[in-house]
């Protein structure tokens, strides 16, 4: 299992860091013996696992349960989302959160955003739980934004993005993920930090990358945003599958003699 020092070291030693979501046991297991550095347990689960539309549906029961469905799976590290206002709630119950989050197998917690959430992320660490930031595309501000629209395109929100990571840093966190940002300003972000930036949607120049596993593996048939690479037609590839499946069982062929007793 890679450290958060690990983390910091591969940053400074220029290897690149990749990072996958997972929401389940199966797939973990996959996972597990991939190359893959690290697992997100992202609060994308809500629309990923469960078929809503935003992220804002995800709460820290269904975090609790994906992650620990991850944890018995995988040895590596986890980083999980703390859900839509799940730091909103007073620090007893952010605490009460962030304390079954790492109880159900997480390594370490993501928080979007930095305003209003510094000192909360001082707490978390001092608490002794690594913390991940999150600038840029900030899903659970979906409302705020009026849709995932790519972030950054000014001198003011670029500065500001830029700010809001060095204010992170600060904090303690030991990476921050950049979405859906110019690839110029993640460069310079980059440049400007010394703990990792892990890019979706914010071009080849940070510190690593993180997708979800079922875009990349193209399960979403109609999803295909600029910043995705689809590493497999997974889609038609498992369509196929249960069509082969079903017209064996319909033709008799399955089970045949050899899948009998």
């Amino acid at each position: 299992m890679k450290t958060v020092q690990e983390f910091r070291i591969m940053k400074k030693e220029n290897k690149r860091i990749s990072i996958v979501t997972c929401y389940d046991y199966w797939s973990a297991r996959i996972i597990d013996e991939s190359n893959v550095d690290a697992v997100l347990v992202g609060d994308s689960g809500a629309m990923v696992m469960h078929g809503y539309p935003t992220t804002i549906n995800a709460t820290v029961e269904m975090m609790c349960n994906h992650t620990a469905s991850v944890r018995r799976g995988t040895d590596k590290f986890i980083i999980t989302d703390i859900p839509f206002l799940a730091h909103k709630k007073g620090e007893e119950e952010l605490f009460r959160s962030v304390d079954v989050l790492m109880k159900a197998g997480s390594n370490a917690i993501k928080i979007e955003a930095a305003d209003g959430n510094i000192e909360l992320i001082k707490n978390i660490i001092s608490s002794g739980v690594p913390v991940m930031g999150h600038l840029g595309l900030t899903p659970q501000s979906i409302n705020k934004f009026g849709g995932f629209k790519l972030q950054g395109t000014d001198k003011i929100s670029s500065n500001k993005i830029l700010n809001d990571a060095k204010k992170l840093e600060t904090a303690g966190c030991f990476s921050i993920v950049l979405e859906v940002v110019p690839s110029l300003l993640a460069k310079s972000i980059t440049e400007k930090l010394k703990i990792p930036t892990i890019g979706i949607g914010a071009g080849k120049y940070t510190s690593g990358q993180v997708l979800v596993l079922q875009d990349l593996l193209g399960l979403s048939k109609n999803f295909s945003p600029k910043f995705l690479r689809k590493y497999l037609n997974g889609y038609d590839i498992i369509l196929e599958a249960l069509n082969n499946y079903s017209s064996d069982v319909k033709q008799r062929t399955f089970p045949g003699k050899e899948e009998s007793y």
